[in-house]
């Protein structure tokens, strides 16, 4: 534990108590927090992503993350609360200090929220629970799912309103760097695009030809219809950005590349497949390429 935040335990009278917890995830109790109002529960997660589940929840708790990351120099951490997160706010831990980064207000279980993890200390979140006005020992369950996204390229910017995507095309560069470390690189066609005000978001929904490769199964392989033989496989999937990047319909097909953040596909880099060939193949023979690309 940092300093600062030891005096400012010990000021408060604040003590830790320790939480056993698998590598990823943790599920537990604050029915030790809610006998004693001074107990902070501690929990150390050791993946680069997982869930915290809180039962109950009492006082306060605190999460320290701490995978092996020593290759970065610095981490983005991203949360998404669950969709019962209601009467708690969160706070991250910098340099001693805690800073809020969500409260209940709104609907917080719709979004996502990120901060930077610089310097040499493990980041480290903490939920501070509302006391209930029907008693403390109500039904209540609350937490969030977590991601540390490292210096990964594919990862769009971050900051404390949670995923901000870039909506200008990329350049070259970005393009041949975003095919060989994106989570998702597919090519296909736009069927459709719907907006989502509230959200501040467009989806994007791609019938592709193929998928080169993906992270997690956001595009799934339709089966052909009864009777009718098909030798091109169709793939379906949906790709999340910005309301404000103006998405529309368009016609031909695209190479669509991007990063997956808790299940959901965010758009990166998608020029027109004939673009994007003419890009790679000019690179190739500059002996520019970044990476291979299977073109056929």
């Amino acid at each position: 534990m940092l300093p600062n935040v030891i005096i400012l335990m010990s000021i408060l009278g604040l003590q830790l108590q320790h939480c056993a917890a698998d590598l990823c995830n943790w599920t537990g109790s604050g029915f030790a927090a809610g006998v004693d109002s001074r107990i902070v529960l501690q929990v150390q997660l050791r993946c680069t992503e997982g869930s915290v589940r809180w039962i109950y929840p009492g006082q306060a708790l605190r999460v320290v993350l701490e995978p092996n990351l020593s290759s970065s120099q610095s981490t983005t951490v991203c949360i998404k609360p669950s969709p019962s997160f209601h009467g708690a706010s969160v706070f991250i831990e910098r340099a001693g200090e805690l800073e809020l980064l969500v409260t209940e207000d709104g609907r917080p279980e719709q979004q996502v929220f990120c901060f930077r993890a610089d310097g040499p200390h493990r980041p480290a979140i903490y939920l501070q629970s509302r006391p209930q006005s029907d008693g403390p020992w109500s039904r209540r369950t609350m937490g969030f799912r977590y991601e540390l996204l490292g210096n990964r390229t594919a990862a769009p910017n971050v900051g404390h309103s949670g995923l901000q995507a870039s909506c200008r095309p990329c350049n070259d560069t970005e393009l041949l760097m975003a095919i060989c470390n994106s989570d998702f690189v597919v090519r296909g066609l736009i069927k459709k695009v719907s907006h989502d005000s509230e959200r501040q978001t467009s989806l994007v929904e791609v019938s592709a030809a193929r998928v080169y490769w993906q992270r997690s199964g956001v595009f799934e392989q339709q089966a052909a219809a009864s009777g009718s033989p098909r030798s091109v496989p169709s793939w379906r999937g949906h790709i999340h950005t910005l309301l404000q990047c103006h998405v529309k319909p368009g016609d031909g097909e695209f190479l669509f590349t991007g990063s997956e953040h808790f299940g959901e596909a965010w758009l990166g880099c998608a020029p027109r497949y004939k673009d994007f060939l003419f890009v790679y193949q000019t690179a190739w023979a500059a002996r520019r390429n970044s990476c291979d690309f299977p073109l056929v």
